[in-house]
């Protein structure tokens, strides 16, 4: 279903994570005429396309809706979209030991789990720059802290739910906090300024 967000938006619901890639990497690399920005979700993507078209633009985006439901974006698949980012993390968090405690696992145990496995891109909000990572070890899966803290240092690396993140600048936050890495997420003079997309795949490794 496709309808309309604001004056200038489209919101295409595809209804998986998965299908929202697909048609964010058909969208980047075919883009329609007057489309300024694109935003996918876990289950939708918003089109920002100031004066364009909109009959004409809607056309397009059920066309490539209807490709995306049904193969790879032009050969890349979720996870694929932009390479592999290896962030280096020291974990020494605040909430390790309670992280710990309460799935029954060692710290230790806590770092292999989050280490483990390669995490992928799901969206990025909350903050510029703020990816939410998703396909953490069940075992992880801990809801948010009770207090948000006031104040989160940037770099700090955390889950919450069924995501992994860092932070990418100091912020307040309720996520758990298992380490930091000295990798910036966040630069506003690089060129992309984040390293995350949607569908990049990310390894945590200890370091």
């Amino acid at each position: 279903m496709i309808r309309g967000a604001g004056e200038h938006g489209l919101l295409v619901e595809t209804g998986a994570l998965e299908v929202s890639h697909r048609l964010d990497a058909l969208l980047r690399a075919d883009r329609p005429d007057g489309v300024v920005e694109i935003v996918p979700g876990p289950e939708t993507v918003l089109v920002v396309a100031p004066g364009a078209d909109r009959g004409r633009l809607r056309a397009a985006l059920e066309r490539l809706l209807g490709e995306a439901g049904i193969g790879d974006a032009g050969g890349v698949a979720a996870g694929d979209a932009g390479g592999l980012v290896r962030i280096p993390v020291v974990y020494d968090g605040e909430d390790l030991a309670s992280v710990a405690e309460l799935s029954g696992l060692s710290p230790e145990e806590v770092v292999a789990r989050h280490t483990g496995r390669d995490l992928v891109v799901g969206w990025l909000g909350f903050a510029p720059g703020f990816a939410y990572l998703t396909g953490l070890d069940p075992a992880l899966h801990l809801p948010r802290l009770g207090t948000p803290r006031t104040s989160v240092p940037a770099g700090s690396v955390a889950v919450a739910g069924p995501y992994s993140a860092v932070y990418p600048s100091a912020s307040p936050g309720g996520w758990r906090l298992l380490g930091r890495t000295s990798l910036r997420v966040w630069d506003v003079t690089a060129e992309p300024p984040s390293p995350f997309r949607p569908g990049t795949r990310v390894r945590f490794e200890r370091a």
